[in-house]
């Protein structure tokens, strides 16, 4: 369906055009081309600290940041129980098993608190886990301080599922290299895209040599093709790292428009009863790929499924927000520890359009439908 105002949509306002020319016109569309180079040493000098790997998937990443870090069959990763599946997917592919833990109020993202309670109770069953997988959920940071203390105490590495968070910071230090390893994702809807494509992060040099290699199906340096392991196809072409080197000039523009976006939506919004935000916590700021709310429909008087299709029927695309994974049927024989928190959040969120070239004049036509929901009901 072709929307009149979609979620979020891709925006290509810098060198994207001219940089796919010129790979087009070298003819090296592969993995072997100079975008990859490129875009690679930039996103290397933005993180200042941190090694990339390229990537030609978020979840790519995160697959190959499990095998790095040894896990396999019989080990035991907690992860994020609100997120997309392809944050516990890679679990799985590896034979090991995710332990969902539910989310806390404020980010929305794993709650530190029950994190630990979880940590102790798998440790009293003599299954220590191996990794703590932590989700930016649409970009919001997670509550690093607290999280990285709880993964230093118990000597568990942290995973940073970023694919949503590019850009976003805590204490002034990007998402993604605050753990062990990081990874984004440069899927065709995010803040800044390279229409597929992903990257794995890490202070370890050694590891990203070795992610080099296992990504580039773990070819021998040799002039035939030799294979001493099973390695992976998982290198972002050089056609898709062209974008993405346009598309990463113009990151700190995108999260700029993404916050101001925000920041009119709760402007427009503000005063009317039973809507909630999702917030930033201290020291953290947030790309706000996706604006968030939370209906409650005891004081609005509609539901989130019932703003959606309003919205819908108007040619407004939104979504809602991730059931969550312990929810899932695919899950269903998966332990969980929590309470309802990432359920309820499922129950009454709804994301809204959020696009980087979001008008003033659109946001104004979508808060103008909610109002005239609440009109009906008052």
């Amino acid at each position: 369906m072709a929307y009149q105002i979609p979620l979020s949509f891709p925006v290509f306002e810098g060198n994207e055009s001219l940089y796919v020319q010129e790979v087009m016109s070298s003819g090296h569309l592969a993995t072997n081309g100079a975008f990859i180079n490129k875009f690679e040493t930039k996103l290397n000098r933005r993180l200042k600290t941190h090694q990339v790997i390229a990537l030609n998937s978020g979840t790519s990443a995160l697959h190959l940041a499990l095998v790095l870090m040894g896990i396999g069959q019989g080990d035991e990763v907690i992860c994020q129980s609100f997120t997309f599946c392809a944050s516990a997917n890679p679990v799985m592919y590896l034979g090991a098993t995710p332990i969902f833990v539910d989310s806390e109020t404020d980010t929305w993202n794993i709650s530190p608190e029950i994190l630990e309670d979880t940590i102790l109770s798998r440790i009293s069953l003599g299954k220590k886990p191996k990794a703590i997988i932590v989700v930016h959920l649409f970009g919001m940071p997670a509550k690093m301080k607290e999280i990285m203390e709880i993964s230093e105490k118990y000597g568990i590495p942290v995973v940073e599922d970023a694919a949503e968070a590019v850009g976003s910071r805590v204490n002034g230090a990007f998402c993604g290299t605050h753990g062990k390893i990081g990874i984004y994702s440069f899927n065709g809807n995010k803040i800044i895209t390279s229409g597929g494509g992903g990257a794995l992060i890490s202070k370890e040099g050694a590891l990203i040599e070795r992610g080099k290699y296992l990504a580039s199906q773990a070819r021998e340096d040799l002039p035939y093709y030799q294979h001493l392991e099973i390695g992976y196809n998982y290198r972002m072409n050089n056609l898709a790292a062209a974008v993405g080197v346009g598309q990463l000039e113009q990151l700190d523009v995108m999260v700029s428009k993404r916050r101001k976006i925000n920041s009119n939506y709760k402007a427009l919004l503000d005063g009317y009863p039973g809507i909630k935000f999702q917030e930033e916590s201290e020291n953290s700021e947030s790309n706000y790929w996706l604006t968030a709310i939370l209906i409650d429909e005891r004081k609005t008087g509609f539901s989130n499924d019932k703003l959606r299709v309003l919205l819908l029927k108007n040619g407004i695309e939104t979504r809602f927000l991730w059931k969550p994974l312990h929810m899932q049927p695919v899950f269903k024989r998966i332990p969980f520890y929590g309470g309802r928190v990432s359920e309820n959040l499922f129950l009454q969120g709804l994301c809204l359009p959020s696009s980087s070239n979001l008008t003033q004049e659109q946001q104004e036509y979508i808060v103008k439908l909610i109002e005239e929901e609440y009109k009906k009901v008052s």
